[in-house]
């Protein structure tokens, strides 16, 4: 995701260690992914799930850092029936 950013023109507000859970764009933001944020707090900083929860709400997605400020969503799978 990364290197498709650098292919687009602009200028793109990043939020730092945390490549790995880009997941798109929206206009000129950057979408990411909370889980894999939350992920990645766990596995690469040692986090338990409560510390990264609670490190991601307040550092992470809590910064406003402008009118690029990031995009943080969660994405939600709902198992359809194929009957109704």
């Amino acid at each position: 995701m990364r290197k498709y950013l650098d292919e687009l023109d602009g200028e793109w507000l990043t939020a730092d260690g945390f490549d790995g859970a880009m997941i798109g764009v929206s206009g000129e933001k950057v979408v990411y992914s909370t889980d894999k944020c939350i992920e990645i707090l766990k596995s690469e900083h040692g986090m338990s799930e409560e510390e990264a929860i609670e490190y991601f709400d307040f550092n992470v997605q809590g910064a406003y850092v402008g009118e690029k400020t990031p995009i943080f969503v969660v994405i939600s799978y709902l198992k359809l029936s194929p009957f109704k």
